[in-house]
């Protein structure tokens, strides 16, 4: 039997981050890259301007070239009056100078003509053929870009360290540079441990325990979005010589390694052992929560951090810990997380001396105040990736914290957009279908039951329910309905009817479970305690049709959608749902939003 191991003793956050900024990152190496790949790079040198930019005298208006002496005169009511000697446009050299009581019509971004040292817009003078009355006069240099003006030759136009942004492509292609010579990206080799693991787009066998990789992907794209540049390597098996053997070959070609999952101190769990025996494991535990079970160590000339094997703790960990340590190496500043700050809209308890990366997601009130409420659908689920939109840091010393108690959010991305709209309860094609009428609205396929829930603790909009589920005081305000179709899924070479299928013991239904008000629904239409309590009941409002498709139940009972190819549907009944409005958001413009919706929605045409 192989050993369990205790964890050590756990280390704090801070003292995390310090192990962690210690190890060594840094790539070596400078490389030239053309100028379209450019962007999000890091400069290895300063960028001297090689030409005067711009090259030459340009107008920097359409009008007219001038010796503004000449102008000085002019009046609104006085005009003078200058022949007009030719044209010059971008792109052409100037075949006419202007002399003495001369000009010549230019457009913005041509060759200044010999002569000539302002411009009149056009706006101020009036043509004919051959002559144009200038009504405003001009100082010498106006409306003109001097040669060089912009950026001279030999002038420092760019400091090394400047990461090259759309601007700095834009200053360097002004320059005529078609090559830059910038830092090489730290290598970060990803490796996901576990024998259960599937890469996407490959066949999953779910019976035998097999989930996709999604570490790989989160990680990497997380690494890229720090400055690195990720290296996915095939997942290691639980075996400890497969692990060490794909150790050996990122660590031989990476300046950091991180894998992630076996990192606890289970017995199936190896790869603290071959850190240890291989390398050096200096700290085996952090006292944060999601993430406890974090390794950092060295492994042969690579630095070596071992993430926890839940996405969600995976991911949490790399951002609060990895990605800072990342941006240095890649020579890009700290990262400057966007904030916001609202109130807590369920109390939270926490008692485990860690500190807590609670993630949350925000939503506003009538009055646009930023409201918070956890997402918490533990470290496994890979929807809280997304259905949250940041973290609070809930220190360690914390225990309680208050429904309405201002908290401190810092946002997953810089970009966020505060969702105009937060719906949970019963989900259905038709609420799916409603709410693409409407501008970034969030949706949490909880169920009715629980989508009431929320909706009495005022953490959503509005609730989706069905009439099975209605509360007896009718918990918030009536704001409109939808009469969805339920039926049987079968295959299409089956045999048996919808009654048959239902009335024979050996066959395998199945329908959703619990949470959803359709389980009521389908109870109720089954009416037999013994044919119900042989239908199993799947986690989602599509589990049934899934399970028929792959052959594990014969008929499924669920809401009415598009079959998948091979499968049919026949119809069986109705349900009403209604969507039920939180009445302290019904001045959102979301919220207007959405009854203006569903008052122009009909059964029929959702």
């Amino acid at each position: 039997m192989s050993e369990r191991r205790e964890f050590r003793e756990l280390i704090d956050a801070a003292e995390a981050q310090r192990l962690i900024d210690a190890l060594p990152v840094e790539p070596s190496g400078i490389t030239s890259v053309p100028l379209e790949a450019a962007a999000g790079r890091v400069l290895a040198a300063p960028q001297t301007a090689p030409i005067d930019v711009p090259g030459f005298d340009r107008a920097a208006m359409d009008g007219y070239a001038v010796h503004a002496a000449d102008t000085f005169a002019a009046t609104e009511t006085d005009p003078i009056t200058l022949a007009l000697a030719g044209a010059v446009h971008a792109g052409q050299p100037p075949s006419e100078a202007v002399t003495a009581g001369t000009c010549v019509e230019v457009s913005t971004g041509a060759v200044m003509p010999p002569g000539a040292d302002a411009v009149v817009i056009v706006e101020r003078t009036e043509a004919t053929d051959d002559a144009v009355s200038v009504y405003r006069p001009v100082a010498p240099g106006e409306n003109v870009m001097a040669a060089g003006a912009d950026i001279a030759a030999g002038t420092p136009a760019l400091r090394a360290g400047t990461i090259v942004t759309p601007r700095v492509v834009g200053l360097l292609a002004a320059m005529g540079v078609d090559a830059v010579r910038v830092r090489e990206r730290p290598r970060v080799g990803i490796i996901s441990t576990g024998d259960e693991l599937v890469r996407p787009g490959h066949q999953l066998h779910a019976e035998s325990g097999q989930i996709y990789d999604v570490n790989s992907y989160t990680v990497a794209a997380a690494v890229e979005q720090a400055g690195g540049t990720p290296v996915l390597y095939p997942h290691a098996g639980d075996a400890y010589a497969e692990m060490e053997a794909q150790l050996r070959e990122a660590a031989a070609e990476c300046d950091l390694v991180v894998s992630s999952g076996s990192t606890s101190a289970s017995a199936v769990d190896v790869i603290y052992r071959v850190i240890e025996d291989a390398g050096a494991l200096i700290a085996h535990g952090v006292a944060v929560k999601p993430g406890k079970p974090m390794l950092i160590g060295r492994f042969a000339d690579s630095a070596y951090i071992g993430l926890p094997g839940y996405p969600v703790s995976a991911l949490t960990i790399f951002r609060r810990f990895v990605a800072p340590r990342l941006r240095v190496a890649a020579g890009r500043p700290p990262a400057s997380a966007p904030t916001v700050t609202g109130r807590m809209l369920e109390e939270g308890r926490f008692g485990e001396g860690r500190l807590r990366l609670m993630p949350v997601g925000v939503i506003a009130d009538a009055t646009g105040e930023a409201l918070v409420y956890p997402v918490d659908k533990g470290s496994g689920a890979t929807t809280s990736l997304v259905e949250a939109d940041g973290v609070v840091a809930v220190p360690a010393a914390t225990a309680y914290v208050a429904t309405d108690e201002p908290v401190e959010v810092e946002l997953f991305d810089g970009d966020w957009v505060m969702p105009e709209l937060l719906v949970a309860g019963e989900p259905d094609p038709m609420v799916t279908e409603l709410l693409a009428r409407l501008d970034a609205p969030r949706f949490l396929a909880v169920g009715a039951g629980e989508g009431l829930r929320r909706l009495r603790r005022g953490i959503v909009d509005a609730a989706v329910v069905t009439a099975g589920t209605r509360s007896a005081d009718t918990t918030g305000a009536a704001g409109g309905r939808l009469s969805r179709r339920w039926g049987a899924y079968t295959r299409e070479d089956a045999t048996l009817s919808v009654a048959d299928a239902l009335a024979a013991p050996d066959e395998a239904v199945m329908t959703v479970d619990d949470r959803y008000g359709l389980h009521a629904t389908i109870a109720a239409w089954v009416d037999d305690p013994d044919r119900w309590s042989r239908i199993r009941t799947g986690p989602g409002i599509y589990s049934p049709v899934e399970a028929v498709r792959r052959g594990a139940a014969t008929m499924g009972l669920t809401t009415a959608t598009e079959p998948p190819a091979g499968l049919t549907f026949t119809p069986v009944g109705t349900e009403e749902l209604q969507i039920r409005i939180n009445p302290d958001r019904a001045a959102k413009a979301g919220v207007s939003r959405l009854q203006t919706a569903l008052e122009a929605v009909t059964p029929d045409t959702v």
